[in-house]
């Protein structure tokens, strides 16, 4: 009995290279010239910016009153702890505080249907300020990153884990998060924005 010859998967035909000799000149691949590094020309690096309002890990522009950027996900989880938003806030961190609602997050809440008209209707409550928004689409993540990004005058109030992860990464903002019925401000890390010798 011969042997069954089996039959190869995912095997992609041979292909001749483009520097083959068999191929016409005009058709191959032109070999590259390498050019020589001139000793004398200066070396650009580009060093990452930090806005001026952050003095190593202290940010100035954040004081009383505090502007508070709300997310969809912090609103609902408000309401399932039975939080007032505004007096919660102003319990967490002693001072007035301001909540911004960003026109992406409304349109999400909006999304939601009836299931979510609570939280509909806390989001147009007048304590809340409307920020309009320029861009195209409604994807509240990016839309709240990217005004986190721009203006550190901002704490950001989220339960989103994805979210929280991506703004850690941004120096100088502050996450409020809901934790045993109450809330609370993520402490920032030690070696945060301090530089290194």
């Amino acid at each position: 009995m011969g042997k069954q010859k089996t039959k190869k998967y995912a095997v992609m035909k041979r292909m001749i290279s483009l520097k083959d000799h068999r191929i016409k000149p005009q058709d191959r691949a032109k070999e590259k010239v390498k050019k020589k590094k001139d000793p004398s020309a200066l070396k650009v690096t580009e060093v990452t910016k930090y806005p001026s309002c952050l003095f190593f890990q202290y940010n100035t522009q954040l004081g009383p009153p505090y502007h508070i950027l709300v997310d969809t996900n912090f609103i609902n989880f408000s309401i399932k702890a039975k939080l007032d938003i505004v007096q919660s806030m102003m319990d967490c961190l002693y001072a007035k505080c301001i909540p911004y609602i960003t026109d992406c997050v409304m349109a999400e809440i909006e999304k939601l249907g009836m299931k979510y008209r609570v939280a509909l209707r806390i989001a147009k409550d007048p304590r809340f300020e409307r920020l309009p928004c320029s861009h195209s689409g409604t994807y509240a993540d990016d839309c709240l990153v990217q005004r986190v990004t721009q203006h550190k005058c901002y704490i950001l109030a989220t339960v989103d884990r994805d979210l929280k992860r991506r703004v850690r990464k941004i120096p100088g903002v502050p996450i409020m998060y809901i934790s045993n019925h109450r809330y609370n401000i993520e402490r920032m890390p030690d070696d945060y924005g301090a530089p290194r010798f």
